[in-house]
């Protein structure tokens, strides 16, 4: 293990040590000269052979040849030490490696190479996302570290395959009535966002500028994220999605004025009301300012009465369950906005080409 640990930390410093031989060549050669032989050593126990004892000895002598004039008891303690430093030398670099290939899997394979927490990776799309909860241990950390390994695994061959929005069986808002008046694509998208995710607000804004909802049929997925303990990420979304789905029950494009007011409006201060409902709003200040918008809609008071006694309804409750678990489970997305359309899925800010 010793020239093993040699071989790793020469690697290291090799770059440092390319800048230094360029004043001082002598190091240079010194370095390359240490840095054959741990090569050597490590290209025989790649092969299975045994390695060199002299390379051995001479690190060991090396980093010892002071110490056993002044201390010579302590040769044996410190020779023992070496070993077991070499062996977490190795351990660390394998496992570091290993860590390195399972970013880069789960980057290409789900969009972020970090498995429970994308949004903690910063190569990854631009997205809100559906996070796992942490390990608390070092047993749940280990234990996790090998499941990701297996999701990564699972969702290759998804990178392959090809997707129809027409497939999911989720509980949408239809954008034809209130944008198209009927007259849309025949061409199907399905857009999930949450009402209080930044990405998803950006996104809408864009293509409804592109003119996005012209080209597709769109259907609107509203979901709110929650982690594994069923907390929602963002303060006030479950409401959100509630009052959207049970306005859209009591008139169609109802909903749609909602999530569009919440993207794109602003109050008399120049605050986004995406803010206002995910920072200042209380539950009971969300739902007054979303029963507000609906009378502005021209939904009088016996109407705002009748959508409010829907939001409670269980079927409302089951059309979200349904979306998380298409979302989580079939779907297995890790970030929204996630977008089906042109036979491909598509995670992360949307932008015009």
């Amino acid at each position: 293990m010793v020239c093993i640990a040699a071989f790793i930390i020469l690697a290291i410093i090799g770059v440092f040590v390319a800048v230094i031989s360029i004043f001082k060549p002598k190091v240079g050669k010194a370095y390359l000269k240490a840095f054959k032989k741990a090569w050597g050593c490590l290209w025989k126990k790649v092969r299975l052979q045994k390695c060199e004892t002299g390379f051995k000895d001479d690190i060991k002598n090396t980093l010892l040849s002071r110490v056993i004039i002044k201390h010579p008891k302590w040769l044996k303690p410190l020779s023992i030490l070496i070993e077991v430093l070499s062996v977490l030398i190795v351990i660390i670099a394998v496992w570091a490696i290993l860590t390195a290939i399972k970013s880069l899997l789960a980057l290409w394979a789900l969009g972020s190479c970090n498995v429970t927490k994308p949004s903690a990776c910063s190569l990854g799309a631009e997205v809100c996302s559906i996070d796992e909860t942490e390990p608390t241990n070092v047993f749940e950390a280990t234990g996790r570290w090998f499941t990701e390994w297996g999701e990564i695994f699972e969702a290759i061959p998804d990178k392959f395959r090809s997707y129809n929005a027409e497939d999911y069986d989720f509980n949408y808002i239809s954008v034809i009535s209130a944008e198209n008046g009927g007259n849309v694509s025949d061409k199907i998208a399905v857009d999930i966002f949450d009402p209080g995710c930044s990405v998803c607000m950006v996104s809408y804004r864009n293509q409804k500028a592109a003119g996005f909802f012209e080209q597709y049929n769109v259907r609107l997925v509203p979901f709110a994220i929650q982690d594994a303990n069923d907390e929602y990420k963002f303060k006030n979304s479950e409401i959100i999605v509630r009052y959207m789905f049970a306005a859209e029950q009591f008139e169609s494009g109802l909903a749609l004025g909602l999530i569009d007011h919440v993207f794109t409006d602003r109050d008399s201060e120049g605050v986004s009301y995406q803010n206002k409902f995910n920072e200042d709003y209380s539950r009971e200040e969300a739902i007054d300012k979303l029963e507000q918008w609906l009378s502005e809609a021209g939904v009088d008071k016996d109407g705002i009465k009748e959508i409010r006694n829907i939001v409670d309804y269980p079927e409302i409750t089951d059309k979200m369950n349904e979306n998380r678990n298409i979302v989580e489970n079939e779907l297995k997305v890790k970030g929204i906005p996630t977008m089906i359309y042109d036979g491909a899925r598509h995670t992360g800010l949307w932008k015009s080409e």
